[in-house]
């Protein structure tokens, strides 16, 4: 194990199993900021539709407006996201960091969360927009207002909030944060 990348891949290798339990515990705290993004959101982009935004865990739950059925009938309907599904790059990417063993660690976890958050808060509001105009059937899905290019785009941006964003936000973050290391494995 002379090679430097490889030195590097096995402490990433190493700090991922601590890096996930450390996600897992901390759900409800690492999510929270994503949340305030997602009740912002919400409130001005789509009061007709949501209510409330709730947190329990690291799930978020949307209270609507919409009507279950019948448009005229019954409750209201509630969604619920689990934020964990757009939030796996945050382990992968400190596994990255502290894999480097580089100084200014604690700033460079930093930047990289606060660039994560956004990328939970568009996953889980393309998640809940799935959900409500097209999983949920016709009958909801006409009381959001959506048209038919409107909902191609809400499936577009799921497959790209739950596919893209997640793995590719965090890898480009660690490369612009760490090109000094970059350069030396190249060397």
């Amino acid at each position: 194990m002379g090679s430097p990348l490889a030195r590097f891949v096995l402490r990433v290798l190493a700090w991922l199993p601590a890096m996930f339990a450390v996600w897992m515990l901390a759900a409800p705290l690492l999510i929270w900021p994503s949340q305030l993004v997602v009740r912002a959101v919400s409130a001005v982009g789509m009061p007709h539709i949501v209510r409330a935004v709730e947190q329990q865990g690291a799930t978020l739950t949307f209270a609507t407006a919409l009507k279950p059925g019948q448009a005229s009938g019954g409750g209201e309907i509630a969604v619920d996201v689990n934020a964990l599904l757009y939030a796996y790059g945050l382990p992968l990417y400190a596994a990255l960091v502290l894999g480097t063993r580089e100084r200014g660690w604690p700033r460079r976890l930093l930047v990289g969360y606060a660039a994560i958050v956004p990328v939970v808060a568009f996953g889980v509001l393309a998640d809940f927009l799935k959900n409500v105009t097209i999983t949920s059937g016709a009958l909801v899905a006409s009381q959001t207002g959506f048209s038919a290019w409107q909902r191609e785009a809400i499936a577009f941006a799921f497959q790209f909030g739950s596919l893209i964003l997640p793995t590719v936000v965090p890898a480009v973050v660690w490369v612009l944060t760490h090109r000094r290391f970059l350069e030396s494995l190249r060397r």
